[in-house]
């Protein structure tokens, strides 16, 4: 398991061009941009978290059938801060970190102080976002870092606090039609009020500040909020559902103790430990209307669970479909403790709640005369319920519809609206991931690919140029092997058949990462790429 998860990572800072077997569609050319935790020890100090380790960015060119590689890791403040002392200094939300133990007491006593509402850290490890022409690697933090997608050197570091009052933000925005991007942070315990808040960023500025490169960022709204049903202890959430009219939240039973975060870094333990699954307590679901910018008064709940990502959502005969990976409780996020990650593992593993994909209906108009006990959806295509309690309240009950998948990716043209196909990693918890999945929600029928000793990464869909068909495309996973004779490798599978289509190793380390985006590219951009490249694989 060290392999996977413990080793650091080496940065492949020129690019290199790998061994294609197969062929590449002529039509693929762009570059495959991901980001995940890539060093895990900094001098003989460790992160204790396999979701704490700094950010390595990595990225697959593919122009004319050919792809090249590079790594780099994100040159954050935190990523700085820890190399220069050569040690872990900057506390991650597993791993509380302390500057410098040699400090005074006066000098301590104002370090405790500091972090009673901490500035959390800027190693954006999760994700890449788009904004307008920018991309920027992002976390759960306030924080994300602006980069440069072709080269991976890090640029400015931008504070959504700046721009809206959050403390936290998911790394998984929603983007509409016209690029503006729409994503939600928790705002703790703002002018004596905890709330989610739902921001909007566009796509574009007004000429005049186009003019004077000004970001998207300094024109970001607050959508809406929504109060958080505990000042003290709000649910922690990674991500949100979207249709053409609606916003779902799912205020769920996981959730941060502000009090014991205050007091973590005194008592000398990490935020992670103040984090607490209720398992006595619902889970609440919150639908924004778009239009009027609120929410729903209804109250609809469900019981306790534990989402990590949303797969998609859309509206049909009167109702909310929305589709998400649901947990019985929160021991996954225990399970990749890097002390779990052992020789043990596969016994370790087995103790985690298998993660199931449901399907969730949720009633847009609620009769004031229905019979307490009814249910109250009416589509046909789901053996979801939603059954009125009383007055205004709702228990909804989910249709599951497969087990064992996570790290879930659609067609993005069909996001926010019908759709029948998700693709995912398998998780069969003996190691995870093993395999590529693709689900037809249609048929309750999958495709698969797997490779012995293969662990893949989460897989993104592609559309082929003028696609008509939902799953006219290619999938794109990068694959790291536990077999020293395989290397690493890109894979692209024809996402209709889920057969392999081609294969590009590179003779590197590389790492497991979480997530990422596809970039095409335009004809200026692979020109500056190819004469980049050219340039470097000479040098």
């Amino acid at each position: 398991m060290d392999i996977i998860f413990g080793k650091n990572k080496e940065e492949q800072l020129k690019p290199v061009k790998a061994q294609v077997t197969g062929t590449i569609p002529t039509w693929l050319q762009g570059t495959l941009l991901r980001n995940g935790p890539g060093m895990h020890m900094v001098g003989e100090s460790k992160y204790n978290h396999w979701f704490d380790g700094l950010a390595l960015l990595h990225s697959f060119s593919i122009r004319h059938g050919e792809v090249y590689y590079r790594s780099k890791y994100l040159r954050s403040d935190t990523y700085n801060a820890n190399i220069e002392a050569n040690r872990i200094v900057v506390s991650e939300f597993g791993t509380m970190a302390y500057p410098d133990p040699c400090k005074n007491i006066f000098a301590k006593a104002f370090s405790y102080l500091s972090h009673t509402i901490p500035d959390f850290t800027d190693n954006c490890l999760i994700n890449i976002m788009k904004c307008g022409k920018d991309f920027y690697a992002t976390t759960e933090t306030n924080y994300i870092r602006k980069i440069n997608p072709q080269t991976l050197e890090t640029l400015e570091k931008v504070d959504y606090r700046k721009y809206v009052a959050i403390n936290l933000a998911t790394a998984h925005p929603h983007y509409d039609g016209a690029g503006n991007v729409l994503n939600m942070g928790t705002s703790i315990v703002d002018k004596g009020k905890t709330k989610y808040v739902i921001f909007q960023i566009p796509a574009s500025v007004p000429e005049m500040d186009a003019r004077k490169g000004k970001s998207p960022l300094k024109h970001t709204e607050v959508f809406c909020s929504i109060p958080s049903r505990s000042l003290l202890s709000p649910s922690y959430y990674h991500s949100f559902g979207l249709t053409d009219n609606y916003i779902i939240f799912l205020e769920q039973p996981f959730k941060l103790d502000i009090l014991k975060m205050a007091t973590a870094y005194m008592r000398g333990v990490s935020w992670a430990s103040c984090m607490t699954f209720h398992r006595e307590d619902k889970t609440y679901i919150h639908l924004i209307d778009r239009k009027t910018r609120r929410p729903v008064p209804t109250k609809f709940f469900t019981d306790p669970m534990v989402v990590f990502h949303h797969v998609n959502a859309y509206e049909e005969d009167g109702c909310v479909l929305f589709d998400v990976i649901a947990y019985q409780d929160s021991s996954l996020y225990q399970l990749f403790y890097l002390a779990n990650l052992n020789q043990d593992f596969e016994e370790n593993s087995r103790l985690t709640s298998v993660p199931t994909l449901r399907r969730f209906a949720v009633p847009l108009h609620v009769d004031k005369n229905a019979e307490v006990g009814s249910n109250l959806i009416r589509t046909t295509s789901t053996r979801a319920t939603a059954v009125k309690e009383k007055e205004d309240h709702v228990y909804c009950q989910p249709e599951f519809l497969h087990e064992g998948l996570e790290l879930p990716q659609i067609n993005y043209a069909h996001n926010g609206k019908p759709y029948r196909y998700v693709y995912a990693a398998e998780v069969q918890w003996s190691p995870i991931p093993t395999k590529i999945l693709k689900y037809d929600i249609l048929t309750k029928s999958s495709l698969k690919w797997g490779e012995e000793s293969c662990w893949p990464a989460e897989p993104l869909f592609v559309p082929t140029p003028g696609a008509k068909d939902e799953d006219d495309g290619v999938i794109l996973s990068a694959i790291v092997s536990t077999d020293p004779q395989k290397p690493p490798f890109l894979l692209i599978l024809d996402a209709k058949s889920f057969t392999e289509l081609a294969r590009a190793s590179v003779a590197v380390e590389m790492h497991l990462d979480l997530h990422g985006l596809f970039i095409p590219h335009t004809d200026q951009d692979m020109r500056t790429q190819s004469l980049s490249e050219a340039q470097q694989d000479t040098a």
